[in-house]
């Protein structure tokens, strides 16, 4: 078994937050490192709320635990550097470097046989134009780090292109009929466990639901699970990782890679005996991975700003199973919680 007793986790959002509930039922404690509010804080064992330029506090955290794994992408490369030589880091560096740039990761995805939509690199705004005449219209720019939930996008059409105020990357839109993604762990043994794929429907660049199954053919399902596997193994990757497909009649194409749990991936909680959550705790604690069988339908939704007023009716309804974040205010575009829908 596993020398790991307790795990660092860099975020202190939801992701964190469930992050920290999957471990304590396996014994594990949780340390969350976050420089701003904290919903993890209230379920882990233990918080440090601190920059992430405060060496001091990084080297404290680092020392307290024995793995360190993180809840979103854009950790400054400054604090990662210094955690690494203390404590590995899980899933690896690598990993993180090719998810936190759109443009590594499309040359990543390509260089390893997979297909992406045409793309081009936009360093300054005075790239767009020349980048717009070699991919085309319509296109969207989006900004090659720190994009999240629509944010750092803009949509060119037949009018003016206007700028993102950042290196971009312009990729050209693809005819999908739809989008599906795929929740993958990795263990450190090379050992691969995926979910069933998930069929995604976004509202304003924010996901709104994921449905499974995701009613599409066992091919499609299929190859999108052996190109989950192909990515995660090509990363030497630990731990749990979403990877969102475009479904198209040339066959699929993959949107993005995101190295850790996933919003698409909750349905898991409901839906499977070991949900994704404690999926990654054991992948990135060494542990076993567990079944990733599908035992119910599910249908996940975001609850997102006013949502939340739905919270009564939610929580009367049959096979509905609740999960609020604990933030503060509801805001339009703020994901407060979410609900798994059981479907029978």
């Amino acid at each position: 078994m596993s020398d790991v007793k307790t795990i660092g986790i860099l975020g202190g959002g939801q992701l964190g937050r469930m992050l920290s509930v999957a471990a304590s039922r396996l014994g594990l404690r949780c340390h969350v490192y976050e420089p701003g509010a904290a919903p993890a804080g209230e379920v882990a064992w233990q918080v440090t709320n601190a920059p992430y330029e405060d060496a001091e506090a990084l080297r404290a955290f680092a020392d307290s635990v024995d793995v360190i794994t993180y809840e979103f992408e854009n950790v400054p490369t400054s604090a990662l550097d210094l955690l690494e030589s203390l404590r590995p880091i899980r899933p690896n560096r690598r990993a993180l470097a090719v998810s936190q740039d759109r443009l590594t990761e499309k040359t990543f995805l390509n260089e390893i046989g997979l297909a992406t939509a045409p793309f081009a690199d936009v360093p300054e705004q005075a790239d767009l134009e020349p980048a717009i005449t070699r991919i085309g219209r319509p296109s969207i720019l989006k900004t090659r780090r720190m994009g999240y939930d629509g944010k750092g996008q803009v949509r060119i059409g037949e009018g003016p292109a206007d700028w993102t105020g950042a290196p971009s990357v312009l990729e050209g839109f693809v005819d999908f009929t739809a989008e599906i993604s795929v929740i993958i762990a990795r263990g450190a043994d090379g050992q691969v466990a995926a979910f069933d794929p998930g069929l995604n429907v976004h509202r304003e660049g924010i996901l709104r639901t994921t449905t499974v199954p995701c009613g599409l053919p066992g091919k499609v399902t299929t190859d999108a699970v052996l190109i989950a596997a192909r990515i995660a193994n090509a990363l030497d990757y630990v731990g749990v990782m979403g990877v969102e497909l475009f479904v198209t009649p040339q066959g699929l194409i993959v949107n993005e890679i995101a190295p850790r749990v996933h919003n698409s991936g909750h349905w898991t909680q409901a839906g499977c005996a070991v949900d994704q959550f404690e999926q990654h705790i054991r992948a990135v604690a060494g542990l076993p991975l567990g079944d990733g069988r599908r035992y119910a339908d599910v249908v996940m939704e975001n609850l997102i700003g006013d949502d939340l007023d739905r919270l009564p009716g939610l929580l009367k309804t049959p096979d509905m199973q609740v999960h609020l974040y604990g933030k503060g205010t509801p805001r339009p575009g703020r994901k407060m919680g979410h609900v798994n829908r059981i479907i029978r």
